[in-house]
């Protein structure tokens, strides 16, 4: 049984009717002073895949904390989340002394809570697997960079892929092998949450189109500042494919203002710049974790 929550509704159907499960919404009532009530199905089966994908991740870690201990009640003895994109992976170390080490509190939390995860594109840099931020029995990793490949070799020739910094590395490594797409990897220097120097890799522009390519993106300067800075030297456009589309505020609007063209996404995170579907890709590692 796949447990999904109403905002999720769209892409529960998806991956419901690709791994050939049964889906069910768990019903959810905010109070006035904001806490929140949740009613499972009464009776469960053994195995229960929990979808909740942690973009605005706060009220949700609190939802899989009452539904998943209220489904162990229900008779469910394995659960899995199925969490597209996976919050609190970025502070994976204290940088200044006293700070909250994130990613090793909320992996222990969801580790505490089940016994599988299944996610995309986590933002893992300084440790090597998800296993070492999210402690559960079974973990895979998925990526939206293959897919993102295809539909990238599709609507434009010979593109260039570039990321914005070094930790996108990986990703355009594994979306340019996909269709032999030549790519390279700025280089970024960040002062803030909105201020942020980019040094372009030493590569031929003139005429290129451009894409730049990342798991994740969400005031959107970084891509922004690098857009400008391609169009300077001379790419003949420059589009954005990321996997996780965090964008906040009015983060489209810089990218547009920055000269990007298409901005497309997977849908991990729901936005109306999605443009890949990855319900088969999770479907075909339920089924494998299953089997």
């Amino acid at each position: 049984m796949l447990l999904y929550f109403e905002d999720e509704l769209n892409s529960a159907t998806r991956l419901a009717q690709a791994a050939q499960r049964t889906a069910i919404m768990v019903e959810r009532h905010r109070f006035p002073d904001g806490e929140i009530k949740l009613r499972l199905p009464d009776a469960l089966p053994a195995q229960v895949l929990i979808l909740r994908t942690l973009n605005d991740p706060n009220d949700k870690l609190i939802e899989l904390l009452l539904a998943a201990q209220t489904a162990r009640t229900l008779g469910a003895k394995h659960l899995t989340l199925v969490a597209p994109y996976l919050a609190y992976m970025r502070q994976d170390m204290a940088f200044r002394p006293g700070e909250a080490i994130s990613q090793r509190i909320v992996g222990k939390f969801i580790a505490d809570l089940f016994d599988a995860v299944i996610t995309v594109d986590p933002h893992l840099h300084r440790v090597a697997t998800l296993q070492q931020a999210v402690p559960v029995a079974h973990a895979v990793v998925l990526s939206g960079a293959p897919l993102l490949s295809d539909w990238i070799a599709a609507r434009r020739q010979r593109p260039l892929l570039i990321g914005p910094d070094e930790e996108s590395a990986q990703w355009v490594a594994l979306a340019a092998q996909r269709h032999a797409f030549d790519h390279a990897v700025c280089r970024k220097v960040r002062h803030g949450d909105r201020d942020v120097d980019v040094a372009l890799p030493n590569v031929a522009l003139a005429g290129r189109q451009v894409v730049l390519l990342d798991d994740v993106a969400s005031t959107g300067h970084s891509v922004a500042r690098a857009a400008q800075l391609l169009l300077a030297a001379g790419a003949a456009s420059v589009d954005v494919a990321v996997t996780h589309a965090l964008f906040s505020g009015k983060a489209l609007q810089v990218m547009q203002d920055a000269g990007i063209g298409e901005v497309w996404s997977t849908d991990c995170v729901i936005h109306p710049s999605n443009a890949v579907c990855m319900a088969n890709a999770l479907a075909a590692a339920i089924n494998g974790a299953r089997n």
